[in-house]
């Protein structure tokens, strides 16, 4: 009893383990949206964008910045040097001098036509722009992820109708067998069993050999780690799911043009293009700004001391500047019309997007549409065919049927259960995705 208790206990740790390691469709899209070396990259580009907002704003302020200079002088050949510093001349016979000054400067702009606001606002649009292309590149990654998700788990469906059939293929055999040995049943039909068997054991390892390629496409786009444990949670999907309503494409394409990022994308591109419009126009304005200074220095070869030299020799100034654009070789021409030119391809790329959305949304309706109405048909067409195939194979036990009549009614099961699969999951998908695109979330 104890020895059945441990193994009991160690049966259900195990199937413990598999569910926790097992990853559904939401664990995988949390994964993505945290680990994805993508979205990270991106995510660095929106702190980048933010840092160059900052130094758009600094712009705005003055500068500021400091200068020291300490020199060495060594002249061995000459009898008396004369430095002349703040107009005022020097002379010496040391032959070693020594001379340091010091500085502080101050610019502002304080009109450059407005370019400096500008180029905030700009910077403003490229950081909310690095910010929703995080977002698309994360919808992207999502989207792959819902198709590959679904795909395994429609493989695992097929896999199971393969071994059911592998099943009964057997179980055919084994009576055919029976049946050969009574003299009831030729060779030949006996080996057309056997080949049967063959078929639907290789049925079953290709659905296998195509689900493990699926996790693995998946488990890449995971970017997990080689030596990481993947499968996922292979809970099957009612087909009641294949019939839910299925969102009108109209709305849905509404709705996408104000939630989707790539339009989102394309839109503040455009405003972007606008702004640069607007900088480059400015180029022709004048610019005003204003600098000060304070310097001081001292000579080791002056006769006043160190403190005298800095009190005679402190000196100030002041000054304004305006510079009007007159004649630049057609720079800010050429500025304008590159602007106005970017403009323009920033709108039509919108339209593109705008219009490649709307083609989208009608694909994946149009393939939702007409795979329920398949899935409706091959629903009636599995309960047919499976109807028929244990009429004739119950007929074929009974020596009533041939070989041919049983192996015409196994492939025909087989194509409608394939048809009504393939059509559900395609169903699904899509519908989901038509959600997703709509602003919701994926949820298989």
């Amino acid at each position: 009893m104890k020895r059945l208790l441990t193994a009991i206990s160690c049966v259900l740790a195990a199937v413990g383990m598999t569910a926790q390691e097992a990853w559904t469709l939401q664990r995988c899209l949390d994964y993505a949206a945290e680990q994805n070396i993508n979205v990270q990259k991106n995510r660095l580009s929106e702190l980048e964008a933010a840092e160059q907002l900052k130094q758009a704003k600094a712009a705005l302020f003055p500068s500021l910045s400091a200068s020291i200079s300490q020199s060495v002088g060594y002249r061995p050949f000459q009898e008396a040097t004369v430095i002349v510093q703040n107009g005022m001349a020097t002379s010496t016979n040391n032959k070693v001098t020594e001379n340091g000054s010091y500085g502080l400067s101050a610019n502002w702009t304080v009109w450059d036509g407005g370019i400096n606001r500008k180029n905030i606002e700009a910077q403003r649009v490229q950081t909310e722009l690095a910010s929703v292309q995080t977002e698309q590149n994360l919808k992207s990654i999502q989207e792959q992820i819902a198709q590959l998700y679904v795909q395994i788990l429609y493989t695992i469906e097929a896999k199971k109708v393969n071994e059911q059939l592998a099943a009964t293929a057997q179980q055919q055999l084994e009576r055919g067998q029976e049946r050969y040995k009574v003299g009831d049943l030729a060779k030949a039909d006996v080996a057309q069993l056997e080949s049967q068997v063959a078929q639907t054991q290789y049925d079953v390892v290709n659905a296998q050999t195509q689900i493990d390629g699926y996790k693995r496409q998946l488990k890449a786009l995971l970017q997990l780690d080689i030596n990481e444990a993947f499968d996922v949670s292979t809970s099957e999907m009612a087909d009641e799911r294949a019939l839910a309503p299925i969102p009108d494409k109209i709305e849905v394409y509404n709705r996408a043009l104000t939630t989707r990022p790539e339009i989102r994308t394309a839109q503040l591109q455009a405003d972007a293009a606008n702004v640069q419009l607007d900088i480059a126009r400015r180029g022709y304005y004048p610019s005003i700004s204003l600098n000060a200074g304070v310097g001081d220095s001292h000579y080791s070869a002056s006769n006043d001391g160190y403190g005298e030299q800095l009190k005679r020799n402190l000196n100030g100034s002041v000054g304004l500047g305006v510079s009007v654009p007159i004649f630049d070789n057609r720079r800010n021409k050429t500025n304008v019309e590159r602007a106005k030119i970017n403009q323009t391809s920033a709108a039509l790329d919108l339209l593109d997007r705008q219009t490649s959305l709307g083609s989208t949304i009608e694909n994946l309706w149009l393939q939702a549409t007409s795979a329920q109405q398949r899935f409706i048909s091959a629903d009636a067409a599995v309960k047919s065919q499976a109807t028929n195939y244990e009429l004739i194979n119950e007929q074929f036990k009974a020596g009533l049927k041939n070989i041919i009549d049983l192996l015409q009614a196994r492939d025909n099961l087989l194509q409608a259960q394939q048809n009504k699969l393939q059509s559900k999951y395609t169903t699904i998908l899509n519908t989901q995705l038509l959600r997703f695109y709509e602003g919701g979330e994926l949820g298989i």
